[in-house]
């Protein structure tokens, strides 16, 4: 038996003495590829740091390492015999867990293993912690069930204290998952892999370890600073009505004290207190004990940090996303949690600081954690190193039953709890793109008055209800963002997916897939720089958040950042890092030259006939042609705002604007949402020519022929559509861009 010691309060990593020899025969299973810290992991070391961060105690057994498995039918009984070792706490389909197999929805996947329980005195009792298991579990200590747990993302425990011996115990875990063929939050998991969703994960996937308490012990923490107070306010949970001493701390040095009772907020003045940012991710120990007649009866460390998110107007009127009262672009990547050897496991605590450090390197400031929640220690690391996090509730059946909709709320309300205390989570996101997605504003309602201090994305994608504090649609390739709200703040949850194969580093061959493909590294980093050049506008509107997808290649999607093995970094990291500082400085003064019609329907002149002459032209007489309010194109094309029908191959539009003065500096950009291929003239100046369809508004700098172009007075914007099948849509118009100083 291997026994941990951690000082209470200490934020620190330790890791278990190794049993020399123990598994030594032990290897991996063959996957299609592997990271770098593959070939680290073995059983001595398997995920041997703390795994609850931010409530730990002086002694704690990991039970990491090899166990026996079976997989058998689901409805026979335990096994007698087993087929071999399990690398806990890998998944039995990943290949870290040496063994690589699908379990079905029509199997049971069982686990063996012995332990030697500490010795328990005064009362003592001896808690089994589970990290996570997928979906559905019953544990055994000695041939006496203890507990049961379903869910396949949150942290449980068991109280074994009853079953336990002196000497050598038998621990078994059955763990059935339906996967895809069940209503449960599943996230991206699927019996046959394909496009967007991925391998399927079954039973423990995180730390399992033994802890021993008190008779009377804390059970969990509710942290909430409060900025504008300077203070931090604490809830333990434990018995009613016992005396709580706590005290911050700031690297070893006191900086408050508070003192209370169970169940009630404990309010720790910290004034002066230093803020946590992405670029200052200043934390705060925390010490918190139980007390009665002047005896500890318990002792827990944690931390916090001081920051404050809300959605609010800038000076501008316009709602932006704030962090401790200042705007903030929040930029980052869609962030799967998917790895080639472990999949839903990190192969070690360093690959999990590799992930993050690489996306601040590439000038993000925040992550999507998507349809997935982590360990701990990936959150302890965001808030370490500085990363603000979006969370999206795992998503599941797509049309919800009775039964699902109360396990939802369940496994919702499991995932806040888990992740409360965390300070880089920033934004919960309950739905994703209509998936599942069932009573949203009572659901969003439920969230905000859980947890009132963070804003609720209530779905991120194409399904709004008008709840909430976000509004959030999805373009790609992009960028492109929904009209501004007096009540909610407007972000681009998804966009990107620039593709590109790396030979040598994809889980298959051939026959890999991205939502827009390229050959180069070259071109795929001009690609993804211009993508983010041409958010610069949108930000000027009002844009306050953008999710480039994604950190990795998965799988088959090849759309990410880096490989799915993290060996190469397709984009120029200097380059991108460059392109996403500019995203963080004020947002541009934005002069409407000649609105679209998002807001407010403009009038043009329109032909499906192929027209005779210069029709681009300024002079050109369109008294012939139809008037029509804008847009133009078929209801159900994504993004589209109909105001004439058009469903003809090709339309030509044209209408006029004036322009009081010519401008002395600024950029003129196209505001442009259209489906197909596009040429839009100004003054008879061709300006822009468009290729393939957006799904939503798009902002794009002109070059210099387009302010040449312009002239005081009437200007005519002239636009030609082509549409070949499927959706199609146009509406267009033109704005000038000032930056202005930080």
């Amino acid at each position: 038996m291997n026994t941990i010691r951690v000082m209470a309060g200490a934020l620190i990593t330790l890791t278990l003495v190794a049993i020399p020899g123990a598994g030594k025969d032990w290897r991996p299973a063959q996957g299609p590829l592997s990271t770098q810290w593959t070939d680290q992991v073995t059983p001595d070391n398997a995920w041997r740091e703390y795994p609850r961060p931010q409530l730990t105690r002086p002694e704690w057994v990991n039970l990491n390492g090899l166990w026996q498995y079976a997989i058998v039918d689901k409805d026979s009984d335990q096994p007698q015999t087993w087929a071999g070792d399990i690398l806990v706490p890998f998944a039995a389909e990943s290949a870290l867990s040496g063994v690589r197999k699908a379990v079905s929805p029509e199997q049971r996947l069982w686990y063996r293993r012995e332990f030697e329980s500490p010795e328990l005195t005064g009362g003592q009792r001896l808690l089994l912690h589970f990290g996570a298991v997928d979906w559905q579990c019953t544990v055994w200590v000695n041939g006496q069930q203890v507990g049961q747990h379903t869910g396949g993302y949150d942290p449980f425990s068991i109280d074994i204290t009853a079953a336990v011996q002196t000497g050598g115990n038998e621990l078994i875990v059955a763990v059935w998952d339906p996967t895809d063929t069940g209503y449960q939050p599943k996230g991206k998991q699927v019996l046959k892999p394909q496009g967007i969703m991925y391998t399927a994960v079954t039973g423990i996937w995180q730390t399992v370890w033994l802890e021993t308490v008190p008779r009377n012990y804390i059970e969990s923490l509710v942290i909430v600073p409060n900025v504008d107070r300077g203070s931090v306010t604490v809830t333990v949970r434990a018995t009613p009505g016992m005396q709580v001493e706590m005290m911050a701390l700031d690297s070893d040095t006191e900086c408050g004290t508070a003192s209370g009772v169970t169940g009630e907020p404990i309010e720790l003045q910290m004034p002066g207190a230093r803020l946590w940012s992405p670029a200052t991710p200043h934390l705060y120990d925390l010490r918190v004990r139980l007390v009665a007649d002047s005896q500890v009866l318990d002792e827990v460390g944690s931390y916090f940090g001081m920051r404050k998110i809300e959605v609010r107007k800038d000076a501008e009127g316009v709602n932006r996303l704030m962090l401790n009262d200042e705007p903030l672009f929040q930029y980052g990547p869609l962030d799967q949690g998917w790895w080639p050897d472990g999949l839903y496991t990190p192969p070690t605590d360093a690959a999990i600081q590799y992930d993050i450090a690489m996306t601040k390197e590439f000038g993000m400031n925040m992550a999507r954690k998507h349809v997935k929640y982590e360990c701990a220690r990936w959150y302890y690391w965001c808030d370490r190193l500085g990363l603000l996090v979006w969370q999206d509730m795992p998503s599941g059946e797509a049309q919800r039953t009775a039964e699902s909709k109360v396990n939802y709320r369940r496994e919702l309300q499991a995932m806040i709890d888990a992740l409360h205390n965390f300070p880089c989570i920033v934004m919960w996101v309950p739905f994703n793109e209509g998936w599942g997605q069932h009573d949203t504003p009572d659901v969003v309602r439920w969230i905000e008055q859980y947890d009132p201090t963070r804003p609720v994305n209530e779905s991120s994608g194409w399904t709004d209800e008008g709840s909430g504090t976000v509004s959030d649609m999805h373009n790609y390739p992009g960028p492109g963002m929904r009209p501004v709200e007096d009540q909610r703040v407007v972000v681009l949850g998804e966009f990107g997916g620039l593709g590109m194969p790396v030979p040598g580093h994809t889980w298959q061959a051939e026959k890999n897939w991205g939502y827009v493909s390229f050959k180069t590294p070259e071109q795929l980093t001009d690609a993804y720089v211009d993508l983010l050049t041409r958010m610069r506008p949108l930000i000027g509107q009002g844009l306050s958040a953008a999710v480039y997808t994604q950190t990795t290649d998965v799988e088959i999607e090849v759309n990410g950042l880096m490989t799915y093995d993290r060996a190469v970094n397709k984009i120029d990291v200097s380059r991108a890092a460059e392109a996403a500082r500019r995203l963080y400085l004020p947002p541009p003064k934005v002069q409407l030259l000649a609105p679209t019609s998002e807001r407010e329907r403009q009038v043009w002149r329109y032909t499906m006939q192929q027209p005779a002459g210069d029709w681009q032209q300024s002079e050109f007489a369109d008294d012939a042609w139809t008037a029509g309010p804008g847009g133009f194109g078929t209801k159900g094309t994504p993004g589209a705002i109909i105001g004439t029908k058009w469903d003809t191959p090709d339309i030509w539009l044209r209408r006029t604007f004036q322009v009081d003065s010519l401008p002395a500096d600024g950029q003129v950009s196209l505001a442009i949402h259209h489906d197909e291929d596009a040429e839009v003239y100004i003054n008879g100046q061709l300006v822009a020519t468009l290729k393939g369809y957006k799904t939503g508004y798009a902002a794009l700098p002109l070059g210099p022929d387009a302010t040449q172009a312009l002239r005081v007075g009437e200007n005519t914007l002239a636009i030609h559509c082509h549409q070949t099948t499927g959706g199609q849509y146009i509406d267009a118009g033109l704005l000038l861009l000032v930056e202005v100083s930080e």
